[in-house]
C-alpha cells in the first residue's frame, strides 16, 4: 500500500496527522485560556470532556494519530538518516536554506513525547481516567493553579512549548508543502502563516503557564509574609 511502501504516502500520513493534532492544540490551548476568564467555564468544559461517550471516542481518535504520528516520524527519521549516508559525517555545518528546527526535528519530537507523557500524569489521568474508573476526577482549575504553581513543573512546560514552536513552525509548512499548497511564490508566504499559527497556539499556552506560575508564587509570598 502506498501510504506505508513509498516516500509520498508516508508524507501524506504525517502531513494529514499533524494537521489533525494541530488543530487538536489550537482548541486545547483556546479551551486553556477559559480558566483564566471563568473557573466555572472551564471546570464545565472539563466535566463535558470527561468520561462521556463521545469525549472517549474523540481520546481513542487523538491518540490513535498521535501514535501514527509518532511511528511514521521515527520511521521517515531512520529512512533519512540511511539515506545520507556517509554526507551525515562529512557535513559539519548546515546548509543556509535549512531551517535548524528541519534538522532537529526527531530531537524536539522526542521533548514533546516527554511532555505528552508528563501532561498526561498530571492532568489525563487525574480526571478522565479516575472518572472512567469509577472514582472522582479533580477539579481542573484548581488541578491547573496546584501544578503550574511547581517550579519543577512550570521549567519542563516551559521547555514543552518552546520544543512545540519550532516543531509546529516547520511542521504546519510542511504538511502544506507536502499537499501540494505551495509554490515558488507561496512557500515564503506559508512559512509566514505557519508562523503565525505556531506562535498563537504556543502564546495561549504560555499565558496560562506563567499566570497561574505567578499568581500561585504570588500568593504563597503573601501568605508567608502575613
Amino acid at each position: 500500500m502506498w501510504l506505508f511502501n513509498s516516500s509520498v504516502g508516508r508524507k501524506f500520513v504525517m502531513s494529514i496527522t499533524g494537521a489533525c493534532l494541530a488543530l487538536f492544540l489550537l482548541f486545547h490551548a483556546t479551551m486553556n485560556l477559559v480558566a483564566i476568564i471563568s473557573e466555572d467555564g472551564y471546570n464545565m468544559i472539563c466535566e463535558f470532556l470527561g468520561a462521556n461517550w463521545y469525549a472517549l471516542v474523540g481520546t481513542l481518535g487523538l491518540a490513535f494519530l498521535a501514535v501514527v504520528h509518532i511511528l511514521y516520524a521515527f520511521v521517515l527519521s531512520i529512512i533519512n538518516y540511511r539515506a545520507r549516508g556517509k554526507e551525515r559525517y562529512a557535513v559539519s555545518s548546515r546548509a543556509n536554506n535549512v531551517e535548524w528546527s528541519s534538522m532537529n526535528m526527531l530531537v524536539l519530537g522526542f521533548i514533546i513525547l516527554a511532555g505528552i507523557v508528563l501532561h498526561l500524569c498530571n492532568f489525563w489521568a487525574k480526571m478522565q481516567l479516575v472518572e472512567i474508573l469509577g472514582q472522582e476526577p479533580a477539579n481542573g482549575v484548581e488541578l491547573i493553579k496546584y501544578t503550574f504553581a511547581q517550579w519543577y513543573f512550570f521549567v519542563p512546560y516551559l521547555l514543552w512549548f518552546v520544543a512545540l514552536w519550532y516543531h509546529l513552525t516547520h511542521g504546519i509548512w510542511s504538511a502544506m508543502q507536502t499537499l501540494g499548497w505551495s509554490n515558488n511564490i507561496w512557500l515564503p508566504r506559508i512559512k509566514c502563516i505557519s508562523n503565525i499559527i505556531a506562535t498563537i497556539i504556543v502564546l495561549m499556552f504560555l499565558v496560562v503557564l506563567v499566570y497561574y506560575f505567578v499568581a500561585g508564587n504570588c500568593c504563597a509570598a503573601t501568605c508567608a509574609a502575613i
